[in-house]
């Protein structure tokens, strides 16, 4: 498969991943693996040796996610939103930090990473979100609307126009599902739900 083909054939399972995410649908899960795998090829071929590894961490928090919201579904297919506590979110934060930090040391002194410092702690951060999501926590919108934007400059930086592009979709898509999960958290006015 062309480096072209593979790159776009990762942007159309990536935009679908999402948008089902978004709608709070089970799909989003297995669809989600399937990008995962094909940008672990992509971002091995540029060179950006965090996000490869980041994709295959991504595919075990969403075999995690799917298991977590297979058990938290309602009747309809779809999960209740989860609060999440400050404290948590400190934490959760502080935690992808430090990883960030100490993934781009690694990459910048044992690799040829060609944005090593960026590249981990975007890479990091976009571990806490997908935590973040697979626990069904709104904030996890915020947080990857933040590392799409970034994201954004660093693949044209590296002339991935196409995955640009694709970044640029997936903030649009982050806008919609923290509006959706926004709404569908305040719908269900449960001050019972778990959070954590």
């Amino acid at each position: 498969m062309s480096a072209s083909v593979l790159e776009w054939s990762a942007v159309a399972f990536s935009i679908l991943g999402v948008w089902l995410m978004a709608q709070r649908r089970m799909l989003a899960w297995p669809v989600g693996v399937i990008s995962v795998v094909l940008y672990a090829l992509v971002f091995a071929g540029a060179r950006l040796y965090s996000d490869a590894l980041l994709q295959i961490a991504f595919a075990g928090f969403l075999l995690y996610g799917w298991w977590h919201w297979h058990h938290q579904a309602q009747p309809d297919g779809r999960i209740i939103i989860a609060s999440l506590a400050r404290p948590h979110a400190i934490r959760d934060l502080g935690l992808g930090v430090a990883f960030g930090i100490a993934l781009g040391a690694a990459m910048h002194h044992f690799t040829d990473a060609a944005l090593p410092w960026l590249d981990a702690m975007l890479a990091a951060l976009s571990l806490v979100a997908q935590w973040w999501q697979a626990r069904r926590h709104a904030a996890a919108w915020w947080l990857w609307i933040a590392v799409d934007v970034v994201y954004v400059g660093m693949y044209v930086i590296k002339s991935l126009n196409v995955t640009a592009a694709l970044y640029l979709v997936f903030v649009a898509l982050a806008v919609n599902g923290l509006r959706a999960w926004t709404a569908a958290d305040r719908a269900s006015g449960d001050p019972g739900r778990a959070g954590g």
